[in-house]
């Protein structure tokens, strides 16, 4: 695969070659972009009704534990149904699940917050492993398979730093209904772009209707995880995701700072205002850094292992680098740089962990082990903010758990490079 496959021509080349990739591309950026709009809100939300780091620490278990209990339905069901028809159904759930909202506004309705968003993620569950398994198909061979990987890994790196960015200023300007309901909207418009795509999806041919009792049949499920043990290179490559998922401790440590020790204070804000802006500053130099990784990462952007795993093992010392940088860092603006470097790591083995999934698991499996790898990343995120939510109540600095944050990072570095000590 040539060197120069991940780059802003190669973007430019697919998509307006490949009809169903610009679709689901269009539909990426809509989505995407109304769910930053709404994330902070929701975490200005909880740490004004709360003043807890818990609360948003059980906010981001609601928002991402859920796939890991859904996961293997999920994968079942996007193996046994076309892909494209679970996605549009997920996308016109998440319209009326985002949109009631705008009815837990209050203290006493904290547990709405968390029912919604514990709903919104089980629609996604369903979502993105059916968008992800989609790639291979609609693409061209593995050069456009990693390209658009790449592609849809720096356009969540732009929705999150625009979306993350405006959805604070729209807040603070408007008002957070505003924000719920254009999310809400985003929905709609992605399930109407997923209609447009036009390609077979052979997987399902053969199988008769799915029965609902075939959800709790755990033979598929041992199938798929039969099939990842057997399989020797996907293995360790299932770890890299739950790797990048110990730096999941972000979703609680970026509001907590941006809200406290880096909020924007001035203009005339007042404290919720100003601890909003201080979030998205945050996240959206969270965005950045997820955009540079992918193109950091493009000199290494092949299918040779032995290349790869030492790309990975690079991308992981970064956001080692990153978050102990955000640990010591003084003001805003070195934190937010700081975060820039941790999330352009993690975004750069992103992409090559799901590139290496979807070149080496069969068609037929990889709704299972695209799920199983979801759910790995998603169990180390819930752990990692869950306790990085309770050092933080204890009386442990957000800093310092920065700091212990970017020592956890060394485990999966070791564990990656002893599981793929014999790759060439």
């Amino acid at each position: 695969m040539a060197e120069n496959a991940v780059s802003l021509k190669a973007y430019w080349t697919l998509l307006r070659t490949n009809r169903n990739v610009r679709f689901l591309w269009f539909a990426q950026v809509v989505s995407e972009m109304g769910d930053w709009f709404y994330a902070v809100a929701i975490y200005s939300l909880l740490l004004e009704l709360t003043g807890s780091a818990r609360s948003v620490a059980f906010a981001t278990v609601a928002m991402v534990f859920p796939q890991v209990l859904v996961s293997p339905m999920a994968g079942v069901v996007n193996d046994r149904l076309k892909r494209r028809q679970v996605m549009i159904v997920a996308d016109i759930a998440r319209f009326f699940i985002v949109g009631s909202m705008i009815f837990a506004q209050s203290a006493d309705r904290i547990w709405l917050i968390y029912l919604l968003m514990f709903l919104e993620t089980v629609m996604w569950a369903f979502f993105e492993p059916g968008r992800s398994s989609l790639m291979p198909n609609l693409c061209r061979g593995e050069r456009e398979t990693l390209v658009a990987n790449a592609l849809g890994s720096t356009t969540w790196a732009v929705n999150f730093f625009l979306g993350s960015a405006l959805g604070g200023l729209v807040a603070v300007s408007f008002g957070r209904n505003s924000v719920f309901v254009i999310n809400a909207f985003t929905f709609l418009v992605s399930a109407w772009l997923l209609t447009r795509m036009q390609f077979e999806e052979k997987h399902v041919e053969g199988q008769g209707p799915l029965r609902f009792r075939e959800l709790f049949d755990f033979s598929p499920i041992m199938d798929g995880w039969r099939y990842i043990r057997e399989h020797e290179r996907l293995k360790p490559i299932l770890l890299i995701k739950g790797g990048i998922g110990l730096i999941g401790a972000n979703w609680v440590l970026l509001p907590v700072l941006g809200e406290g020790q880096f909020r924007l204070d001035g203009w005339g804000l007042d404290s919720s205002q100003a601890g909003m802006l201080g979030m998205s500053t945050l996240m959206g130099a969270r965005g950045i850094g997820s955009f540079i990784g992918p193109m950091l990462g493009a000199p290494l952007a092949t299918m040779q292992l032995s290349r790869l795993r030492w790309g990975i093992t690079l991308g992981f010392a970064i956001a080692c680098v990153g978050y102990l940088g955000l640990g010591i860092a003084p003001s805003l603006a070195l934190a937010a740089l700081a975060v820039v470097v941790g999330h352009a790591g993690t975004s750069m083995n992103y992409v090559f962990s799901s590139t290496l999934v979807q070149t080496l698991s069969e068609d037929r499996f990889r709704g299972r082990v695209t799920s199983t790898e979801f759910a790995l990343m998603m169990t180390s995120i819930s752990l990692s903010s869950f306790f990085s939510g309770e050092a933080i109540d204890r009386g442990m600095p957000a800093q310092q758990v920065a700091i212990c944050v970017a020592g956890l990072t060394v485990v999966p570095v070791l564990l990656w490079l002893w599981a793929t000590r014999k790759w060439s």
